[in-house]
């Protein structure tokens, strides 16, 4: 197979995959179970398997889409733009709930896993879980975990997040679509930004604005804190 069909073909499999897979979202009324990403990575790992790929060099196949993450991630600015007089007038309570939420999420889950498990490597890996995944690897990388390990935890703490967090919502009876955004995109970062715009425009900008407070405080205050160190000795390491 030359250079240029196996890119041809690493191209096309990624879109064709995610394009089913959203066909398959929509069908089954967009069940975080079955989200896009989940179905597509799945579905990627099997063609890469059977054809014998390994990542390095469908990673470079794929450098275009890879590149395209950048303009995307830019363009959450808009919405965010169009919703900055409600920004402003709630700046301060989302600032102290995304530090809040940023530091709790990890902590958590690190520090659980430790006292349950006792295995330091994955409890290292969970400190980053609720962070978006190119965050969250180097912070792991930071912690002593493991950044693979940590970017398959991201994409379950996303689909999960999805799941559970609309109905913790209406339970608490929550239907301010800044608040579900928010809530969506700092615990369930990608995952749930997409899962907000799904629910209107706001909901969507606030998730944006949440994901990226939440990457920016977890990798300047994350791997300054003790955490890690709090990890090990309750391990006993």
């Amino acid at each position: 197979m030359t250079d240029a069909i196996r890119m041809l073909l690493a191209l096309v499999g990624t879109i064709g995959f995610y394009l089913v897979a959203e066909q398959i979202y929509i069908k089954l009324r967009r069940s975080p179970l079955v989200h896009p990403v989940l179905v597509s990575i799945f579905s990627l790992i099997g063609m890469l398997t059977w054809l014998d790929w390994d990542y390095a060099t469908y990673q470079q196949d794929t450098f275009f889409i890879h590149f395209l993450l950048g303009p995307a991630t830019v363009a959450l600015a808009i919405p965010l733009y169009e919703q900055m007089a409600l920004v402003r007038k709630m700046a301060v309570p989302l600032l102290i709930a995304a530090l809040v939420g940023a530091l709790v999420a990890g902590a958590s889950a690190a520090l659980l896993s430790a006292l349950w498990t006792g295995d330091t490597l994955l409890s290292l890996s969970l400190i980053a879980k609720s962070v978006t995944t190119p965050i969250a690897m180097d912070i792991s990388a930071v912690s002593g975990g493991s950044p693979s390990l940590t970017a398959g935890i991201v994409l379950f703490t996303g689909a999960i997040g999805c799941l559970l967090i609309p109905l913790v919502l209406r339970l608490m009876r929550v239907h301010d679509d800044a608040i579900h955004g928010f809530v969506l995109g700092l615990t369930a970062h990608g995952f749930g930004t997409a899962q907000a715009f799904d629910r209107s425009v706001t909901c969507g900008a606030f998730a944006g604005l949440a994901m990226s407070l939440a990457g920016v405080i977890s990798a300047f205050v994350i791997p300054v804190t003790p955490l890690a160190d709090w990890v090990r000795v309750i391990i006993g390491l």
